[in-house]
């Protein structure tokens, strides 16, 4: 059973930081790149980040380059999202998600598991 656990969302200041988890299990880890998506209320999900599991190689929506950073540990299955200056437009639920592809891929359509999203605030 393949099962995607966000966890570290909460409401922030804008200007402040935030680090959300996602702990993956019931896959093999090192063939699924993963990735961070966002959706805020009546908005499309979009894409925020993403990482291949074995080279850590990244992609980063051009909305949160220099502020956000994705990471991974394969011993924890765990990927990270760092996120530094955020702002309130930074508001939405951001989602966990895993990709069968070698490349960081960016569309949605590209992953085949989802976790149920964890909650990110911020206040102006």
């Amino acid at each position: 059973q393949v099962q995607l656990v966000e966890s570290g969302g909460g409401s922030v200041q804008a200007g402040g930081s935030l680090t959300l988890s996602c702990s993956a299990s019931g896959l093999t880890f090192s063939r699924y790149a993963m990735g961070w998506f966002r959706q805020a209320p009546g908005k499309e999900r979009e894409f925020v980040a993403a990482i291949s599991w074995i080279s850590r190689s990244t992609n980063y929506a051009d909305s949160v380059k220099g502020r956000f950073t994705i990471s991974r540990d394969n011993a924890e299955k765990t990927v990270y999202l760092q996120m530094n200056s955020l702002k309130p437009e930074d508001t939405a639920l951001y989602y966990c998600a895993a990709a069968q592809r070698l490349a960081v891929p960016t569309g949605l359509d590209d992953y085949t598991y989802w976790g149920q999203g964890t909650q990110v605030t911020v206040s102006s």
